[in-house]
């Protein structure tokens, strides 16, 4: 609910009212301003004229409407009695400043009829300091032109800040979008692969039950180790996610997966059907930055997932090979296709090519020549990352 003029505190209601105080004197002293001193003191008379025109500036910074009323109306008082016509400039320059600020802060339903009928009060003025109608006519196209200046820098102004703003909002979605997207990726690494070999243990369990109960136990094992694993996995991301607990402290995180956990993930993935020769290349022992370790893993995790759901292939080949500057992943089987062309399929593989575009590398993914399928991945190492130093 907006403040009410009650509702504000003391010190606010006394600038207020020292604002409108001062703004309602300018006119008493711009008209006494250009009627004191002796004969031609104009250097008083500018002094007296310059202060009765900062009496307005704190009512301008609250009310340019009013402030600017109060200001032409101080000006055509002055004008009736005819004074030198540069005494009138400094009111009229700071009455053409408070149009522009309101072209900056007002529309236009507001600032044409204001501009409109500021500049018929300067031409009223005019006709009591100008003489001869040439220097009039010369004298209202100054006036229109300065006018129209004013208002075009203040409209310039509130251009600038809409487009600043619109910026901002721009920013902010596209920030939403990014964690979105993020957020997307990772709940679909850590369930896709647990969903699809609990399916196919349940698969088998159902089948041998009652023919080999104990193959239908070591599927139920499996689906419960999974299972754990894949709540495991959500509650890390979960507490990634919500940043901290409801009591204010960290939320607690366990360590993100990496390239040391693909023996686990080899593991279960044979439990699914599917055996996964793994090939380690390079010095093994070499440390990787965590974004670049849990990327890789996210990029072998999914390209099992997809062998398991789609490729009806025994074996499986994972190379990981570290280079001086780049981090090689590899994903070959020689199956039946490709995991785009199954039905929903594509999600996986978008990911994975985030996941690689994000870190400045690249993915490709595509039929082998001789058959099967294979994702191959590229992710660069940072310059400065202290190469062969050994993972605690």
């Amino acid at each position: 609910m907006p403040a009410t003029p009650t509702d504000r505190p003391p010190h606010g209601r006394v600038s207020a009212a020292l604002a409108w105080g001062a703004a309602v004197a300018q006119p008493l002293l711009l008209l006494i301003g250009v009627r004191t001193g002796p004969y031609r003191s104009t250097e008083l008379r500018l002094f007296l004229t310059a202060v009765a025109v900062c009496l307005t500036l704190p009512l301008a910074r609250r009310n340019p409407l009013a402030a600017l009323g109060l200001l032409l109306a101080g000006v055509f008082a002055a004008a009736t009695t005819r004074p030198d016509a540069v005494l009138l400039y400094l009111p009229l320059l700071a009455a053409d400043a408070v149009v522009g600020r309101i072209a900056a802060l007002q529309p236009l339903r507001v600032l044409l009829p204001t501009a409109l009928g500021a500049l018929g009060v300067q031409i009223a003025a005019a006709t009591y300091t100008t003489s001869g109608q040439d220097v009039f006519v010369s004298t209202v196209v100054a006036l229109a032109l300065a006018l129209l200046t004013a208002g075009l820098l203040g409209r310039s102004v509130r251009e600038r800040r809409g487009h600043a703003a619109e910026l901002r909002v721009a920013a902010t979605a596209e920030a939403v979008a990014a964690e979105r997207l993020r957020i997307a990726r990772e709940l679909h690494d850590v369930v896709a692969h647990s969903i699809g070999v609990i399916a196919i243990q349940a698969g088998v369990g159902r089948r041998v039950i009652d023919t080999q109960p104990a193959e239908a136990r070591n599927a139920l094992a499996t689906i419960e180790t999974t299972s754990r694993e894949t709540l495991a996995g959500l509650r890390r991301t979960l507490g990634a996610l919500r940043g901290a607990a409801a009591d204010g402290r960290p939320a607690p995180r366990d360590p993100a997966p990496g390239l040391a956990d693909l023996e686990r993930l080899a593991a279960s993935t044979a439990d699914a059907g599917v055996r996964v020769e793994l090939r380690h290349l390079g010095n093994p022992d070499v440390s990787l930055p965590p974004e670049v370790d849990l990327a890789a893993y996210r990029i072998v995790q999914e390209s099992l997932t997809n062998v398991v759901r789609h490729a009806a292939a025994p074996t499986c080949r994972v190379t990981v090979e570290r280079r001086t500057d780049t981090l090689l992943v590899e994903i070959a089987d020689d199956g039946r296709g490709t995991p785009a062309a199954a039905p929903g399929g594509g999600y996986g593989l978008v990911g994975m090519r985030e996941r690689a575009a994000l870190l400045g590398g690249s993915l490709t993914a595509g039929p082998r020549p001789g058959g099967g399928f294979q994702v191959t991945a590229l992710l660069p190492l940072p310059a400065d990352h202290p190469e062969g130093i050994p993972a605690s």
